[in-house]
């Protein structure tokens, strides 16, 4: 099968690039057009209907997911994508192919090998489900650079520095801080685990830590550790059997 292709990316060397190495493949791909930004695929794809587009996700006007919104006719998607391999798990469990940036020969051949055994019955077009779950997936975190806690009338703003660890106690959720405060939280452990930065490990179901204030750990009973705090209370803290591989892979142990 010939696929009808549009390419879309706003840099001209990259679309060059594609279209050389898409030559090798004059039996798979048919390049009908390109557009350097999201307005014009948007517009070019609802003239020409291709069957296949590859597209790249920031560009001006209309970025790549925006211009998938605004679409009334959904070609196959292949994402050409600069995010890094963590991110790119978002397109692999969506079945949505995807190219990274610089591409590499092999790995679209693999593309195109895919491509080559869809039929018309199993196509995998972008459903607007898929491409929402990929958009939340990918997003970058909001950067913040600290917690806000009550304490009485008034709420205080808590460096990430300040912070010893988390800790949960039935219902509750309690920041410790390097000077041996307590405070209540708003925040589950969960969404503690969304927010923060890499600097914060989750230990156990109940605990996170924050990284560069531990101090030491000691061998526990039955392969756990105690994590031993840089904080006013001298912390110690069990890890729990699922969170080992965390711990270990920040510590090299």
């Amino acid at each position: 099968m010939q696929f009808k292709t549009i390419l879309i990316d706003d840099e001209p060397i990259s679309i060059s690039r594609m279209r050389r190495l898409l030559n090798d493949y004059n039996d798979t791909f048919d390049i009908i057009g390109e557009a350097l930004n999201g307005q014009e695929g948007l517009e070019i794809i609802e003239e020409l209907k291709p069957d296949l587009i590859f597209l790249d996700i920031e560009m001006p006007i209309l970025s790549g997911f925006e211009m998938l919104a605004k679409l009334t006719y959904m070609p196959i998607v292949v994402f050409v994508t600069a995010f890094d391999q963590f991110a790119i798990k978002a397109f692999e469990e969506n079945s949505v192919d995807y190219l990274l940036k610089p591409i590499e020969k092999s790995r679209l051949d693999r593309t195109v090998l895919k491509l080559q055994k869809l039929t018309a019955n199993q196509s995998v077009k972008l459903s607007s489900e898929s491409l929402q779950t990929i958009s939340e997936l990918i997003k970058p975190k909001k950067e913040i650079h600290s917690i806000s806690v009550r304490n009485g009338d008034k709420i205080l703003i808590i460096a990430f520095h300040e912070i010893s660890h988390f800790q949960a106690d039935e219902k509750y959720v309690f920041l410790n801080t390097v000077e041996g405060k307590q405070y209540i939280t708003n925040h589950t452990i969960v969404n503690l685990t969304e927010k923060l930065p890499d600097s914060f490990i989750r230990i156990s179901r109940s605990c996170i830590v924050n990284a560069t204030r531990i101090k030491e750990l000691e061998k526990h009973f039955n392969g756990k550790y105690l994590v031993v705090m840089q904080d006013q209370k001298r912390s110690k803290l069990e890890t729990g059997i699922s969170f080992h591989d965390n711990l270990k892979r920040l510590m090299e142990i």
